[in-house]
C-alpha cells in the first residue's frame, strides 16, 4: 500500500510527464507551422527567457516533413487542460494570422 507522500510524488511524477509531453506538442506544432516555440513561448510568457522544459522538448522535436499533423484543436485542448490560457491565446493568435495569410 502506497503512503501519501508516496502517492504525492507518483502523482506529481505524472503531471510533470504530461507536462513535458504538453510542451512537445505545443513545439512540435510550431514547428510544423514554421514557428518558432521559443519566441510564441515567451509572447506568453515574457518573464520566462528560458524554459527548460521547453529546451528539452525542442530536443525531441522532428523536422515538419517527418512530423505527424498536430491538429489545432488538440494543441488548444492540451494546453487549457494545463491551464495555460495565456499560451493558447497567443497560439490562437498565430491561428488567425495564419488564416488571414493563406
Amino acid at each position: 500500500m502506497m503512503n501519501s507522500k508516496e502517492l504525492e510524488e507518483r502523482i506529481i511524477q505524472n503531471y510533470q510527464g504530461e507536462e513535458k509531453m504538453m510542451i512537445l506538442v505545443f513545439a512540435q506544432w510550431c514547428i510544423n507551422h514554421n514557428l518558432d516555440p521559443e519566441e510564441i513561448y515567451l509572447k506568453a510568457y515574457p518573464e520566462q527567457r528560458k524554459n527548460i522544459s521547453l529546451q528539452e522538448a525542442l530536443e525531441l522535436t522532428v523536422p515538419k516533413e517527418e512530423a505527424g499533423d498536430v491538429p489545432d484543436e488538440t494543441l488548444l485542448g492540451v494546453l487549457s487542460m494545463f491551464g495555460n490560457d495565456d499560451l493558447a491565446f497567443v497560439v490562437m493568435e498565430e491561428l488567425k494570422k495564419m488564416k488571414k495569410g493563406s
